[in-house]
């Protein structure tokens, strides 16, 4: 494992450059933004599709570790989910790498349950040929943050789920934790709707139910939810089909009822924090240049209108960025391939003050 930082200087047309330095500053429409970037975790695999939180004093990372970004060279797809733990963030150690027989794991969700568990949600897909045929989300769980469960099928109890479902990143408000699943459409002649979106709920992490349909075109997939301290719901969510425009919700308690607007931009790997209650840092994959693909950072408020200020050290296949505040800084998990032959982790620190 290599660790690095590395400085940043981009225009508002957005190119990038870096040199080898301990600081880091980021200038994009009237923002200047400090940042600290190491790369955390690297090997002979694809490490992709970060999460990132706090379980009793200690730091952890969680990804999914491959040959690829889906297929191994036999044509199978059987990716791992490698969880890192941290003391400081700086030193990283491995604790878990979560496998099941059959299944490629990818997208881990990292949360703690309201009875202290550390909890790994995350997907499972079976594939025969390189053809998808199931889908199945799983979970592991621990207790002391070094021992894990192995994964095994998550519940959902639902009328609106088509048994290919996936569930995707989970948040908590007191004792119900909450997320999205997107569910494949067997029967549709429209190539633009394949998908359907509905939030559910859970008060164990493995038991879930049906909360609302969310009513999105435009093949909608991967969405993070997380809660002002009113219980106010946000989500961001990602549109691949149509004009692809990712979509902002907000809905106040039982979740039943949104109001939902189009960014003005793609997304891929969505996920964001609230700062505070009228502050949200956003991140995900910029299709801003085609074909130049970089994680990106955003600075938003509750109506949805976000701006770009920061482009973390990245290119190639990147994105799927978690989110933490520590003290007074920011802390970013994200991945890329820009800097080493296959996709690594990394991890950002950006002072609060200059968001």
């Amino acid at each position: 494992m290599r660790r690095w930082s590395t400085f940043i200087l981009f225009s508002i047309c957005f190119a990038v450059s870096f040199s080898l330095m301990s600081g880091c500053s980021s200038r994009t429409s009237g923002f200047d933004v400090n940042i600290k970037v190491d790369r955390i975790w690297d090997s002979e695999k694809h490490c992709a599709f970060t999460s990132l939180t706090e379980f009793d004093g200690r730091y952890y990372v969680a990804f999914r570790e491959a040959g690829s970004h889906i297929f191994e060279t036999d044509g199978t797809a059987r990716g791992q989910i490698r969880v890192l733990q941290s003391r400081n963030g700086r030193k990283w150690k491995s604790v878990a790498c979560l496998s099941k027989e059959g299944y490629d794991l990818r997208d881990p969700s990292l949360s703690v349950t309201p009875d202290g568990r550390l909890l790994v949600s995350m997907g499972g897909s079976v594939y025969v040929d390189k053809k998808l045929v199931g889908r199945d989300p799983m979970y592991s769980e621990s207790r002391d943050g070094c021992s894990f469960s192995a994964p095994e099928p998550i519940e959902i109890v639902s009328d609106i789920a088509t048994g290919e479902d996936w569930l995707w990143k989970i948040d908590w408000n007191g004792d119900t934790g909450y997320g999205v699943v997107y569910s494949s459409l067997e029967d549709t002649s429209d190539p633009d709707n394949k998908t359907i979106v509905f939030l559910v709920k859970t008060t164990d992490g493995i038991h879930y139910e049906d909360v609302a349909k969310i009513d999105v075109p435009g093949f909608p997939n991967e969405a993070s939810v997380h809660f002002l301290s009113d219980g106010r719901m946000l989500m961001l969510l990602r549109q691949e089909k149509l004009d692809k425009q990712g979509i902002w919700g907000v809905s106040e308690p039982p979740y039943t009822d949104w109001k939902l607007n189009k960014i003005g931009f793609q997304l891929g790997g969505p996920n964001f924090i609230a700062l505070n209650d009228s502050t949200i840092v956003a991140g995900s994959r910029s299709y801003l240049i085609p074909g130049s693909y970089k994680t990106m950072l955003l600075k938003g408020g509750l109506d949805g209108r976000f701006e770009q200020i920061a482009v973390l050290p990245s290119g190639g296949d990147t994105s799927y960025p978690g989110f933490l505040v520590v003290g007074d800084e920011l802390w970013v998990s994200y991945y890329s391939s820009h800097a080493t032959p296959k996709a690594a982790v990394y991890l950002a620190r950006i002072p609060l003050a200059s968001l």
